[in-house]
């Protein structure tokens, strides 16, 4: 299964309704941190995705110039 973006922040969304309904201190904080894990890997996904979509554009241009020349 390949993860998706909207699935990391799916997880990060269930770690905050848990951390908010807690009373332990210490199981709270575990939750935010993996929300915030789960956020961080959320928005590595997107930067690689608008990266690789860069590369994608980037090819195909030159791909095109080469065409014409």
């Amino acid at each position: 299964m390949s993860a998706t973006s909207d699935f990391y922040r799916a997880r990060a969304g269930e770690c905050a309704a848990e951390a908010h309904a807690t009373r332990l201190d210490n199981v709270r904080e575990r939750y935010l941190r993996s929300e915030a894990a789960w956020l961080a890997m959320a928005d590595r996904l997107m930067r690689a995705e608008t990266m690789r979509a860069e590369i994608i554009a980037s090819k195909a241009n030159t791909e095109y110039e080469i065409t014409l020349a």
